[in-house]
């Protein structure tokens, strides 16, 4: 017999082994459904992953902080690493977009209720008046009963800088608007080592931040643009799962 049958001989003897030790087992995974389960859990799909907010070629991180929340303990960003969590800025007294913004992340608190790992941190950006007791009776009065969801004052001026500077989400006393302050309304979602995330859109880019003053039951504004609260809620699970 030649060399050349040997090969073959060999390369049959191969495949019979591989049929008799590793077919059974693959019948039996699609028999109970596993294998298409375990496949998909192995295999992250890149639309799903959530973008890193770049600046001067950095991943924009959470600058530092210490402020005092509700309970009149001191807080700060270190407390919040290992947690998901989203970031507003608000103040108790305002008469128009900060109780939309806090009844729907009530909302998204008690989507995330059973999660010890997620959060929420609110700035008010009227310290002067927003005082640990002021913060408590507003908690009791919207709900607020997450342990980890702090709502912070402190120094003004720190606070401002956080706002304006750190995360670049406008506020600013204004004595000619309703409430005297003027914000914008919108959330910023950190991951849990502190780095500021979000989804791309349709053309690749970064949203950035989450618009929180239009609920999920309203839909669009008067101006056409989408609520974001649905998405922020698939974007929370997405890093969680992370």
């Amino acid at each position: 017999m030649n060399k050349g049958k040997y090969h073959y001989i060999w390369i049959s003897l191969v495949i019979l082994i591989f049929g008799i030790i590793f077919i059974p087992k693959i019948v039996n995974r699609f028999n109970e459904g596993t294998i298409v389960e375990t496949d998909r859990m192995n295999v992250k799909d890149p639309a799903d992953q959530l973008a890193y907010i770049i600046l001067n070629g950095e991943k924009r991180k959470v600058p530092p902080f210490a402020f005092m929340n509700q309970d009149s303990l001191l807080i700060t960003n270190e407390d919040y690493l290992g947690k998901v969590y989203v970031v507003e800025f608000f103040f108790t007294t305002c008469p128009t977009i900060c109780p939309i913004m806090n009844r729907n992340l009530v909302e998204v608190q008690d989507e995330f209720r059973e999660f010890e790992d997620f959060g929420v941190a609110s700035f008010t950006i009227n310290p002067d008046y927003d005082t640990p007791r002021v913060l408590k009776e507003y908690a009791e009065k919207y709900g607020i009963t997450d342990m980890d969801w702090h709502l912070l004052t402190g120094d003004r001026e720190e606070i401002y800088q956080l706002a304006n500077v750190g995360f670049n989400i406008f506020a600013a006393q204004a004595d000619d608007v309703p409430g005297g302050f003027e914000h914008s309304g919108l959330f910023a979602l950190i991951d849990k080592e502190g780095y500021i995330r979000s989804r791309l859109d349709d053309f690749g880019n970064p949203i950035i931040y989450y618009r929180g003053t239009i609920t999920e039951a309203q839909g669009t504004n008067i101006d056409g643009e989408e609520e974001q609260i649905s998405i922020l809620k698939t974007d929370i699970k997405k890093l969680l799962q992370e």
